[in-house]
């Protein structure tokens, strides 16, 4: 079943109506029919409203609730990516895959080995296709939100942005053994705010490490073998998503 995303006003009673460039995509790329049930979301209450196409009007389409599934897509913490901005498309493939596996916010991260030099134009115009990504994936993904992608922050911004947030690791090849690793990841609970530190090519520096450390953020170690940075983020949302899911199967 397909899923699009539209905004609150747009839900009225039983009445969705459907705007903008999911009008061409439906009518002459998928050439729905009248009478054909789609799946829409306003992204933010993390429900899924299910209707029927109802009628193709000149510059929109109506459509007609038929019942709404509430929140059980989502994961019952909020998990925010704060990822170093990697060289070439690495941040594309990135966002389209965190999204997927359950992220809640990705940001993007300049730190002291961060190859990535973005003027005020450039990153303007990547922000914009970033999340033009993270909302193609949440539709493929059949997720109830879009996942924000925000401005690039520096390390030590992003760092005191998070200083709010429940649980923050930082995956790094300094850290202690895995069996300090997955008692952290056997201890995280349904509910509790999550952020994880990628670093880009190359990894942090030390004194940023310490400068995490001195403000929360726990060092961990994901194994014997250096991982690349669009490999480390998704292995860690893999794991919180397993924790998270796994936890509340057993708890229901």
């Amino acid at each position: 079943m397909y899923q699009f995303f539209v905004k609150k006003e747009q839900i009225q009673g039983h009445d969705i109506v459907i705007t903008g460039s999911d009008v061409n995509h439906i009518k002459n790329v998928l050439r729905m029919k009248t009478g054909e049930e789609i799946a829409v979301s306003n992204g933010e209450d993390g429900r899924e409203y299910r209707c029927q196409i109802e009628e193709f009007r000149e510059t929109d389409i109506l459509c007609k609730l038929r019942f709404v599934k509430e929140d059980g897509v989502e994961l019952p913490s909020r998990v925010y990516l704060f990822q170093g901005l990697p060289k070439s498309d690495k941040m594309e493939f990135i966002i389209q895959k965190a999204v997927e596996l359950g992220a809640f916010q990705i940001i993007p991260v300049m730190s002291k080995r961060t190859v990535v030099k973005l003027d005020d134009r450039k990153e303007k115009s990547r922000i914009l296709r970033w999340n033009a990504i993270a909302e193609a994936a949440a539709k493929q993904s059949r997720r109830g939100i879009i996942p924000e992608v925000t401005r690039v922050y520096s390390f030590k911004e992003a760092v005191l942005y998070a200083k709010d947030i429940g649980v923050k690791i930082i995956p790094y090849e300094l850290a202690e053994g895995m069996g300090k690793t997955k008692e952290i990841f056997e201890h995280l609970k349904a509910g509790e705010d999550i952020a994880v530190f990628i670093g880009p090519e190359g990894g942090f520096e030390e004194s940023e490490a310490a400068f995490a450390k001195e403000n929360g953020v726990i060092p961990v170690t994901l194994g014997k073998r250096i991982l690349r940075t669009e490999t480390a983020g998704l292995t860690v949302l893999s794991w919180i998503m397993y924790q998270l899911e796994a936890v509340g199967c057993m708890g229901a």
